[in-house]
């Protein structure tokens, strides 16, 4: 199990946010952090205590008026630590090579290859072709189906207790399971998978144990986990859970980003 640092960009700020409360209308959310400092800062941070792997994230729209500086910042991450973090947010077979040549060492990919609730495999391949499936990883961030209210429950096979792929920062849901099969048919296309437990990110109110049970049965490829960290017993129940299989990251509970979880604390913990 390693710990996995993160960089979340919202309308040019490195923020900490409540996941399911981001609305691409307006560019809002419910904030649980403003930076002081920028996205550089913190990949310099990560580089000096020797952590990889983690994840630069762009929660604006191409769309938004804040693209360009949310974009910016993340480009200054990834120019003051060359191949250290990966990077999501808006990447296509277009222009993930372009992520890739400014630095980060994985393009994050969701809702490009999710189109109208389905895999798209025109799409993925076209992004494989484009990269390689060795600089690939990806989102498949969830939410139980009993909160989806657009899904009738009643009228299919799925229980409630089920989670599904949500794309467009956590707005829409597919009808991709997050399960085995999912996980054993995507793999083919990718070197890694980033999996937020949407309904409980950004609340520090515990992780959802059973994404966590689901990821760490599987366990064949990296895999991380984020979602609702909010002390060393969660981290030490999802190593526990995920069979020191599943990698993790923490935002709104660290010290660095508001909270009382210390950074060297939680990196311990994760050993």
């Amino acid at each position: 199990m390693r710990f996995r640092p993160c960089i979340d960009i919202h309308n040019g700020k490195v923020k900490q946010i409540v996941g399911s409360s981001l609305q691409d209308r307006g560019d809002v959310a419910r904030e649980n952090f403003i930076a002081t400092k920028d996205a550089a800062f913190y990949a310099n941070m990560y580089e000096e205590l020797g952590l990889k792997g983690g994840h630069i994230i762009l929660l604006n729209p191409v769309e938004s008026p804040y693209y360009e500086n949310t974009k910016r910042q993340a480009l200054d991450a990834l120019l003051a630590a060359p191949g250290l973090m990966q990077i999501g947010g808006g990447i296509n077979a277009d222009n993930a090579a372009d992520f890739l040549d400014a630095g980060a060492s994985h393009v994050i990919v969701t809702s490009y290859v999710f189109k109208n609730g389905k895999i798209n495999y025109t799409n993925l391949k076209k992004l494989v072709k484009a990269v390689g499936r060795d600089k690939i990883v990806l989102d498949l961030s969830c939410k139980v189906a009993s909160e989806l209210s657009d899904r009738d429950i009643g009228k299919s096979s799925e229980s409630a207790s089920d989670y599904f792929v949500v794309t467009d920062r956590w707005q829409k849901m597919t009808d991709v399971k997050l399960c085995a099969e999912t996980l054993d048919e995507l793999s083919k296309y990718c070197d890694e998978f980033l999996i937020h437990a949407a309904d409980v990110e950004g609340k520090q109110s515990g992780i959802e144990e059973n994404v966590a049970k689901i990821l760490g049965n599987w366990g064949k490829k990296p895999v991380t986990y984020a979602g609702g960290v909010h002390n060393l017993e969660d981290i030490a129940l999802l190593k526990k859970i995920g069979k020191e299989k599943v990698d993790v990251t923490v935002g709104s509970a660290l010290d660095i980003f508001g909270g009382t979880l210390k950074m060297d604390e939680v990196i311990a913990a994760c050993f």
